[in-house]
């Protein structure tokens, strides 16, 4: 069964449905890429996906280990090379200040999320850089 159609909608711009659901993300190329930036592109959400798989698998953890999760936010960077065009780096800066979790449990929880499948899929063509708060 297949997880999403995407639909080139003109102008730069694709919707994305997410067949289970029927949420929508529509996409757009980003200003140095000829587009207007109205929307995440394409390697922002390639980016943004893998704080989003890293917090889903640390609240997993989390459950698992009857540990609360209370918050969780992140900053991404994504840094793109010109030839060929592609992303490069991506760098987060992960707040996980409001857990109140003791040293051992707070590195527990950071090591299950930097196992997240997205971050394993990119890890070998994508240099990525975690920073804890």
């Amino acid at each position: 069964m297949f997880t999403s159609q995407v639909k080139y909608i003109g102008n730069l711009q694709t919707e994305c449905v997410h067949l289970k659901s029927n949420t929508k993300i529509v996409t757009d190329a980003p200003t140095d890429n000829n587009g207007k930036g109205s929307a995440f592109s394409p390697t922002d959400l390639l980016a943004t996906s893998l704080a989003s798989c890293m917090f889903t698998i640390m609240g997993i953890y989390c459950n698992e280990h009857k540990i609360p999760f209370k918050m969780a936010e992140a900053k991404v960077l994504k840094i793109m090379d010109s030839n060929p065009r592609r992303v490069s780096k991506i760098e987060l800066i992960i707040d996980l200040t409001g857990n109140q979790w003791d040293e051992k449990t707070k590195e527990k929880v950071k090591k299950a999320g930097m196992f997240c499948p997205v971050a394993k899929t990119i890890e070998n063509v994508v240099e990525i850089e975690y920073k804890f708060i």
